[in-house]
């Protein structure tokens, strides 16, 4: 069993643990032997003696790599158990992820990232020469990362913006990127304000800080994502709403709830999708007619943890070949700017999950001043 499983937070810690490096760098003389035949009982009595003797030394990576190496064959353990644990969103991220839905055959969800999800388990099943189905769990986005670190995913999909800077959230690892159009944009529904900002937006420089943009308005995040994030690092929290869901975003500022929501911040292209489809009261901001506001530029990548090196290197293959055989641009297309009924699809070819995997009692959530969290 891999070191996330039992040492959950210590394997957090070895990546950044390498022996040799001037401040991990331990003495010749305790230098660990060659290994012998496992014992752990006794191996773990000595782990816990070096522990006792050994600060911050690299001899602590080499003993526990020792007994429980960082590098093991995760495809192996997927063969074995003919299954691989997946994680998404269970708030909808369209169209990389929709709402599920109820068929005659269950509970189906689907989505360019359902789609991803299917490429990446079948070909498993290929290199395992026997069926390995995936297990969805549908969970709230701010728990994914969670549920990764401890160990019940084997890796998870939702539009997630690759390296993405976040206090905190270290150990994680990112595939090659199945999606490079990806970053941060926003939309308004009032006219006021869209006409404020399409004057700020006229009147600022190509120096001018986007955030600078969006001075003095109440902004509308969901938590725990990119634009979470964002907000975090770039903007007055007096005037930022955390929202459980972009759903919620939109019913507080339909309720007309106070304070009122200017502009929501998101992902482009989700945000784009639903002003196209769902949301048409809705506009984005734009930097003439023809060019959407960027906050960010994202590519989006698959998550896993930081040591599942075969795992990794694996999924990268499989994005790797649909890019080569033109399958990931026509997955992009059909997802984004083909017009479809996603239930349809989504009976027609939705992945099934497990719905004792998803929140017990799901709403689409409530919105709170950044500054109260």
């Amino acid at each position: 069993m891999a070191v996330s499983h039992r040492i959950p937070v210590l394997s957090r810690l070895l990546p950044a643990m390498r022996p040799g490096s001037g401040l991990w760098h331990c003495p010749a003389r305790f230098a660990p032997a060659a290994p012998r035949r496992r014992q752990p009982g006794l191996l773990l009595a000595l782990l816990l003696a070096l522990l006792s003797l050994t600060q911050g030394c690299g001899l602590i990576f080499d003993a526990v790599h020792r007994i429980y190496p960082v590098t093991t064959n995760e495809l192996d353990r997927i063969c074995r158990r003919q299954q691989i644990q997946v994680g998404m969103a269970v708030e909808p991220f369209r169209p990389f992820v929709f709402p599920a839905v109820w068929t005659d055959e269950g509970a189906r969800v689907t989505g360019l990232d359902t789609e991803l999800v299917r490429a990446v388990s079948d070909a498993l099943t290929i290199r395992c020469g026997t069926p390995v189905v995936p297990a969805l769990h549908l969970v709230r986005f701010r728990d994914l990362f969670l549920l990764l670190n401890e160990g019940q995913l084997d890796f998870f999909v939702s539009a997630v913006a690759a390296s993405t800077p976040a206090p905190g959230r270290s150990g994680f690892a990112y595939s090659t990127p199945y999606f490079s159009q990806g970053g941060l944009g926003a939309i308004a529904a009032r006219p006021e304000i869209l006409d404020r900002l399409q004057a700020r937006v006229k009147a600022a420089g190509n120096h001018t800080p986007r955030e600078q943009l969006l001075s003095g308005l109440t902004i509308a995040v969901q938590d725990s994502t990119a634009a979470h994030l964002y907000a975090e690092a770039k903007l007055h929290a007096d005037n930022v709403l955390v929202c459980d869901s972009l759903p919620a975003a939109f019913e507080h500022a339909a309720a007309g709830l106070s304070p009122p929501i200017d502009v929501i911040l998101g992902a482009h292209p989700v945000l784009s999708f639903m002003v196209n489809t769902t949301r048409r009261d809705w506009r984005l901001l734009e930097q003439d007619a023809h060019t959407p506001l960027w906050f960010t530029l994202a590519d989006y990548a698959v998550v896993m943890a930081e040591e599942s090196y075969t795992l990794r290197w694996f999924i990268n293959d499989v994005i790797f070949q649909l890019h080569e055989s033109g399958r990931l641009e026509e997955m992009r297309h059909r997802w984004i700017d083909a017009t479809y009924a996603y239930p349809r699809r989504a009976s027609e070819e939705g992945l099934p999950f497990d719905v004792q995997k998803m929140p017990a009692h799901y709403a689409q959530g409530s919105c709170r001043a950044a500054s109260l969290r």
